[in-house]
């Protein structure tokens, strides 16, 4: 994993679009950043990027790139380039172990990149492209796109395509230093952008070079059939960064994008999906958004096996906290203490965003030990163990900011408690029933038992033929049959319960559904609805990779909450009579039940 290093923020091009456009003037002290390379080796990075400004025209250049390899590491740049069009300067850091570059080139021409840069800057940085091609390196040219070279996009493909070794990355300008400054003149429509890009990487196509093509900081909607093009510092294996003066490292975070609530609630691409940039939300709102909420996604991720961090914890003493707690991503890191042993997993899944990882881990407390061998779990009470916030978090002045100490409980039921509840709930049941989506019966046992007291009139529906034969074998009485909540036709004030017993993330338009309930319910009738959230599983390497490798489609469209869910229920249709949500010391198991006024 990569550690960033911002050396200083002088430079010798002078962008419009500058992250940092207004302390050009800071520089760090060469002891600053010495330090800061033997800080990135203590948490066990594999190297060390430097960034600015522009790191290349500071004199300490070798030295650092000395030091970072004397350490073990290896050495990366992120460049305008200038420099390393001298090949002496480029032998001399191949060297000590340069092997990453993440080079700045604006247009494909000089007339171009030059008025995005305000220097004559071209004939240099596209010269270091020519430089470093061949030598082996992770080799990115990055391009900003403003409002004055997002017509100009094809011309950066024609110009690197020669170079079979060269990535091309097209990035939406952010708006912050310059951009933000120079807002209304540099900012074009994202949706402008999408498209410009989408051309772009068509035109790669017609070159044979597509899959050298990424772009980055653009919503996935607006890149429907490119989402697999997309590229960030995470997809660049980043984990940390630090600016000048900062006192320690701190994880790379989309916390800079925002998914507006209003419109991303449910779409299907919120995992990996960068969001729109803050500042161009704030001024332009979101309405160029598509949402999709037809495509299935993961409703888990793994917390992988990263490291001991001890074998030899002192008691009563966080070992996370006398380490420094910044460096460590709030959500994609956790830390498992079980008696004197603490260690470290690390999620790197793009099946979820930051802020979804951070609410499932630190407001929900949902995540899990995974005793089995199992590639998916399929009895949580015997396959799952509850991980829970350490005692010695509570009151700790870092908590707000930490990634938190975490601590098994082995012995703890959570799921069967919660499940007693619904089961407790269902024996109680009357009258003509649905049961949406029966799938594999775990209710079984408890339906069977009122079906045949008598209590109950049985209907249910699943799109698995194998499912309801399952039923039919049990129940040839019932009325179940092979379908889905679209194929659905309520008949109006037929019912006295419609249960969705974890199927409510498995229906595609769960809006649509409650109104179909609303219609087939008959004054005071009840909808149940009984579903889990998403969770993080810790495990080992192996058996990650195990389950990753497994051949399971994803089922759900959604990830909801019980309080998710509520927003689909208006108060003049439907009486609330309970909401069991999820949180610490709770299973994944939610349940919300409504009247039917």
């Amino acid at each position: 994993m990569k550690a960033l290093i911002k050396v200083g923020y002088g430079c010798n091009d002078h962008c419009s679009f500058c992250h940092t456009l207004d302390v050009r003037h800071i520089d760090a002290e060469a002891s600053e950043v010495h330090a800061k390379i033997e800080r990135a080796k203590q948490l066990g990075h594999s190297m060390v990027v430097l960034s600015g400004g522009e790191p290349t025209i500071r004199p300490e250049l070798v030295r650092w790139a000395e030091h970072v390899a004397r350490l073990g590491m290896d050495f990366g740049l992120v460049t305008n380039g200038r420099m390393l069009s001298y090949p002496a300067l480029t032998e001399q850091l191949m060297e000590r172990r340069l092997r990453y570059v993440y080079l700045s080139l604006h247009g494909g021409t000089a007339k171009v990149h030059d008025l995005m840069v305000r220097s004559e800057a071209f004939e240099q940085t596209f010269g270091a492209v020519a430089v470093l091609s061949g030598r082996g390196l992770d080799f990115t040219v990055n391009c900003v796109i403003t409002r004055h070279n997002v017509a100009h996009l094809r011309g950066v493909v024609d110009a690197v395509a020669p170079y079979p070794d060269v990535r091309i990355k097209f990035s939406m300008v952010e708006p912050k230093g310059g951009g933000e400054k120079l807002f209304e003149h540099l900012m074009p429509r994202v949706s402008l952008v999408a498209d410009r890009v989408k051309d772009a990487i068509d035109h790669a196509a017609s070159l044979g070079v597509v899959e050298r093509v990424t772009h980055g900081a653009i919503p996935l909607c607006l890149m429907q059939g490119y989402e697999d093009r997309f590229d960030d510092l995470k997809t660049h294996r980043f984990a940390t960064m630090i600016e000048v003066g900062e006192p320690d490292f701190y994880p790379v975070d989309d916390l800079n994008k925002v998914q507006p609530e209003e419109t991303c609630r449910g779409c299907s691409l919120s995992g990996p999906c960068p969001g729109l940039y803050r500042g161009y939300d704030a001024v332009f709102g979101h309405e160029e958004l598509t949402p999709l909420r037809d495509r299935p996604r993961s409703n888990s991720f793994n917390y992988v096996f990263d490291g001991l961090v001890t074998a030899d914890a002192p008691e009563g003493r966080c070992v996370l906290r006398e380490g420094g707690v910044t460096p460590w991503e709030p959500g994609r890191h956790l830390f498992v203490q079980n008696g004197a042993r603490v260690a470290r997993f690390f999620a790197e899944s793009r099946d979820f965003s930051d802020a979804e990882m951070r609410a499932l881990k630190l407001e929900r407390g949902q995540v899990y030990l995974d005793v089995s061998r199992k590639d998916a779990p399929d009895d949580f009470t015997t396959d799952l163990r509850p991980l829970v916030r350490s005692a010695l978090c509570d009151g700790c002045p870092e908590r707000g900011a930490c990634t938190g100490l975490f601590e098994p409980r082995l012995e703890e039921d959570v799921f069967g408690r919660d499940d007693a509840r619904v089961r407790a709930l269902l024996e109680t049941i009357e009258g003509d029933v649905l049961d949406v989506g029966c799938g594999e019966g775990r209710y079984g046992e408890v339906l069977s038992a009122r079906i045949e007291a008598g209590a109950i009139r049985y209907a249910a529906f699943d799109p698995e033929p194998s499912r309801i034969e399952a039923v039919r074998a049990r129940h040839p009485e019932a009325d179940v049959w092979v379908g889905t909540d679209a194929d659905w036709r309520p008949d109006p004030d037929g019912l006295d319960h419609v249960l969705a017993l974890r199927s409510w993330n498995h229906l595609p338009d769960p809006a649509a559904f409650v109104r179909k309930a609303a219609c087939a319910l008959r004054s005071g009738g009840e909808l149940t609805v009984v579903d889990d959230s998403a969770f993080g599983l810790a495990r080992t390497r192996p058996h990650a990779a195990r389950a990753e490798g497994s051949s399971a489609a994803f089922e759900h469209y959604r990830n909801d909450t019980a309080t998710d869910a509520t927003h689909h229920f208006d108060g003049a249709t439907w009486e609330q009579l309970a909401v069991h949500d999820v949180g610490p010391g709770t299973s994944t198991l939610w349940m919300l039940r409504y009247r039917r006024r």
